[in-house]
């Protein structure tokens, strides 16, 4: 749906390939009635019914669930590498629905993978947070993330920051804010991509960029461009 949002003339077109499906996954009102003070197990057992009566299909589908803690575990660690697929989450059996009251918890899988410091905020030599770049077909590199500010990123370790002067491809103006959820394009100082650093990302993507905030792990002093994979393979 995010792709369609933004697709123009070709919505049609994606319709037709990426067919949207309807997941459900709690119900909070049925036959009129509210279900907000029913236990989640009661509230589940509404609509795998009507799943059943109905042999609903795709694109009706019903958000698998289970109480045991291996399937959840396989799940986490499986299931994930379809793009969209973030996690799992947890909800207690006993609870009740409450409104704008964040009551369950979402567990996302994270993958490590090697990325550019392509450019920083703050300054070159006291970067606040990093923007990550990886190699992105046809061009030769491409933003993909960015992490969130924190003090001495790069340390422990040389405090080496990507210097404007260092044999590199330029890389243009930071698009991924949005990561961040700022309203207003990022202006970091940018560097040759020349520093290489092992960073976690959870496996959600939007539009060639990781969604989340990256995690920055630690530098790869040894490491050189070579070793940076393309965007979205992990190590």
């Amino acid at each position: 749906m995010q792709r369609r949002a933004t697709a123009g003339r070709n919505a049609r077109a994606l319709a037709a390939e990426m067919p949207a499906h309807f997941i459900v996954f709690d119900v909070l009102q049925s036959d009129g009635q509210e279900l907000l003070e029913e236990p989640f197990a009661r509230r589940r057992e509404v609509p795998e019914a009507l799943f059943a009566s109905y042999q609903l299909d795709p694109p009706w589908t019903l958000c698998p669930s289970t109480t045991d803690p291996a399937v959840a575990g396989e799940w986490l660690y499986e299931w994930t590498d379809v793009p969209g697929g973030e996690g799992v989450v947890l909800k207690s059996l006993a609870s009740h629905y409450q409104l704008c009251v964040r009551g369950w918890t979402k567990v996302r899988c994270r993958n490590s993978t090697e990325a550019l410091i392509g450019g920083v905020t703050g300054s070159l030599h006291a970067p606040r947070s990093c923007c990550w770049a990886a190699t992105t077909p046809p061009a030769a590199y491409g933003w993909c993330g960015q992490d969130r500010p924190a003090q001495a990123r790069l340390a422990p370790g040389p405090r080496r920051a990507p210097h404007r002067n260092r044999p590199g491809p330029p890389l243009d103006r930071c698009p991924v804010h949005r990561v961040l959820e700022q309203p207003y394009p990022l202006e970091p100082a940018l560097g040759a991509p020349v520093l290489v650093a092992e960073i976690s990302a959870h496996t959600a993507q939007d539009h060639g960029v990781w969604r989340h905030p990256l995690r920055y792990e630690r530098l790869r002093l040894n490491a050189t461009e070579a070793d940076v994979p393309p965007f979205g393979e992990t190590q």
